[in-house]
């Protein structure tokens, strides 16, 4: 789950952080109000997951509550990175004497986490990363041994924080490791932390992502920060099915179970599409190794009610998932959907029961279904049949 920045910093807020909550709001009024309530010169902030919201002009300093009446009109107009700003956030105005920028995030490819800090980045740190790589540093942390206040001194040192603000990196370093730690977060950003008038420390923004999988049993309380009408319909519908899906944007539907075979699916349909029209894969939807008929039909009921999906491929493997369970999910959905279901399916069945999913769908004869033996195969058609 990816917060927005106002969450994000409440998150900060919560494990001492130092930074500035601001007011949110979801109208130009509200803008002014806010803007009155604080004083003084504030910044209307747009408030979508999305990064280079400056950029596309969604970050405003006004003087005046007049001027944030008249930015939070236009940012709430804005569509940034196809996603549609509902509400801004309205801060005081500090500006920052030096920006620079600091993460923590999960490595999974060396299964530890990782730090990246650099005093020479802030807002343009991916620029900073191309033309001064040497001043991001990146920094391994030992999942077991974490970040005590040793650990967070030695990257403060290594980061090169200047010495009237270092004390209170490494306090702060600490402490943002604490979020990442105890909030199960994957990704922990501020960009940019920074320097402010009278050598104070900030995090002026923030950008956290949490690991949904922890939500459920150990952070409750996370439930909170989802925005129930502002989520995709396809993604909230499959959520309460208790699906493991993901919105893409491509033409091929995929279903499978098991996330390494969904992911492989992903790998053989883009491939596939380039030899049609370049279609790519619509989601990713892992039905899971103990799926059933009803899991089956749950799963294209999602798919099939994309727009966007022109043809579905359905990649099973029987293990503890049987193939004649994966059939009768499909004749099922089939039947429920009835003439809503217009789009075609290929599928490949192999494994476990694997004769009697077959026959199934032979039995059933209906003239969306393609049976297709190998899963290279499979991908080729369903990528034919989306680009037909």
């Amino acid at each position: 789950m990816d917060l927005m920045e106002y969450q994000a910093k409440e998150l900060f807020a919560k494990h001492g952080v130092a930074t500035t909550l601001g007011v949110v709001v979801e109208t130009a009024e509200a803008a002014k109000a806010a803007a009155e309530q604080l004083g003084g010169v504030t910044v209307v902030k747009a408030q979508v997951k999305a990064g280079g919201r400056g950029k596309a002009g969604g970050v405003k300093l006004a003087k005046t509550p007049d001027e944030a009446f008249e930015h939070a009109t236009n940012i709430l107009n804005l569509t940034i990175k196809d996603l549609p700003v509902n509400r801004v956030l309205i801060t005081p105005a500090t500006p920052p004497e030096e920006e620079y920028y600091f993460s923590f995030l999960l490595d999974r490819a060396n299964r530890q986490y990782l730090c990246i800090a650099s005093v020479e980045g802030g807002v343009e740190i991916e620029e900073v990363a191309k033309t001064n790589p040497d001043a991001v540093k990146k920094i391994a942390i030992d999942p077991g041994a974490g970040v005590d206040a040793d650990k967070a001194r030695a990257i403060a040192t290594e980061a090169g924080f200047p010495e009237p603000v270092f004390e209170q990196a490494v306090e702060m370093i600490e402490k943002l490791y604490k979020v990442f730690v105890d909030e199960d977060a994957t990704l922990v950003e501020v960009n940019p932390l920074a320097r402010l008038a009278g050598d104070k420390l900030e995090a002026l923004d923030g950008k956290v992502s949490l690991d949904e999988n922890a939500s459920e049993v150990r952070h409750p309380d996370h439930e909170a920060f989802e925005i129930r009408d502002e989520a995709n319909p396809l993604e909230a519908k499959a959520k309460e099915f208790g699906l493991n899906y993901v919105k893409l944007d491509g033409a091929v539907g995929i279903c499978g179970n098991g996330a390494g075979l969904v992911m492989s699916t992903l790998d053989v349909v883009a491939y596939a599409g380039e030899n049609h029209g370049g279609v790519k894969p619509a989601n990713f939807l892992d039905i899971g190794g103990g799926a059933n008929a009803q899991v089956m039909a749950n799963s294209l009921d999602v798919i099939l009610n994309d727009p966007q999906v022109k043809s579905v491929f359905v990649n099973v493997f029987g293990g503890i998932t049987a193939c004649d369970e994966v059939a009768n999910g499909i004749k099922g959905a089939l039947e429920i959907l009835g003439d809503k279901a217009t789009k075609p399916l290929v599928v490949r069945l192999d494994g476990n029961n694997v004769e009697q999913g077959r026959a199934i769908l032979n039995e059933m004869n209906h003239p969306l279904v393609t049976q297709v033996d190998t899963m290279d195969g499979a991908a080729d058609k369903a990528a034919e049949l989306a680009n037909a």
